[in-house]
C-alpha cells in the first residue's frame, strides 16, 4: 500500500488537491487584503489619518447623557469628536486611549465631543453608565438622537470614527477603527500641530 502511495496514484491527486486549497487561501487572502484596502481609503483619494482635511465641520446640537441640556461641539477650540457605541469592540479597545488624551488635553485647551450612538431605548442609559463606569472614563458624553443626526452630519458608518476639528472648526484629522499606538502617535501631532495655529 505505501508503494501504491508513493507510485504517482494517490500521492499526485493529493499534491493537486493542495495545490488548490493553497489557490483557495491565496485568493481568500487577496480578497481580504483588498476589502482592508477599500475600507482604509474610504472613497475620498486621502489617505484615512487626513481625510476630509480642510473641510467645515458640521453644525450639530445634540443632548447631554443624562438630559443635562444639549451641546455643539465649541467654537474657536482644538475638537476631538468621538462616534462610538457600547456594543462596539474596537470602542472598548479605543476608549482608554480616548481617555488619557482627554485628560492631557483638557488642560491645553482641547475639548472632547464624545457621541453615542446606541439605538434609542430604554436599556441605553443605563448601557451607557455602565459603559463609562467600567472604562473610567469622565468626560461628557451627548447622544445621538433617534434620527441620528450627529452622525448622518458627520457621514459616519463605521465605529468608532474620531475627528479633529481646528480652532476654526475644520476637519484636520479623521480615523476609522480601534484607535492603537500609531493611530494615537498621528493623532498627537495632529492636536499639537491644531494647537499650534493661532
Amino acid at each position: 500500500m505505501v508503494r501504491a502511495l508513493s507510485s504517482g496514484g494517490l500521492l499526485s491527486q493529493a499534491g493537486s488537491s493542495d495545490r488548490w486549497m493553497w489557490l483557495v487561501v491565496l485568493g481568500a487572502t487577496a480578497l481580504v487584503v483588498g476589502l482592508a484596502v477599500l475600507k482604509g481609503d474610504h472613497g475620498d483619494g486621502v489617505p484615512q489619518g487626513l481625510a476630509g482635511a480642510g473641510a467645515s465641520a458640521p453644525r450639530v446640537n445634540l443632548p447631554l447623557f443624562g438630559g443635562k441640556g444639549s451641546v455643539s461641539p465649541t467654537p474657536g477650540k482644538v475638537t476631538m469628536v468621538d462616534f462610538w457605541a457600547t456594543w462596539c469592540g474596537p470602542c472598548k479597545v479605543s476608549m482608554p486611549r480616548v481617555q488619557r488624551l482627554y485628560s492631557e488635553y483638557l488642560p491645553r485647551g482641547v475639548d472632547l465631543y464624545s457621541v453615542d450612538t446606541d439605538e434609542p431605548g430604554p436599556d441605553r442609559e443605563p448601557q451607557v453608565r455602565e459603559f463609562l463606569l467600567q472604562y473610567g472614563l469622565t468626560f461628557p458624553v451627548v447622544i445621538d438622537d433617534e434620527a441620528k443626526s450627529g452622525s448622518a452630519a458627520f457621514a459616519v458608518d463605521s465605529l468608532p470614527t474620531l475627528f479633529l476639528l481646528d480652532k476654526g472648526g475644520k476637519i484636520v484629522w479623521r480615523h476609522v477603527g480601534a484607535l492603537t499606538g500609531p493611530y494615537e502617535t498621528d493623532l498627537r501631532r495632529a492636536i499639537d500641530s491644531a494647537l499650534a495655529q493661532n
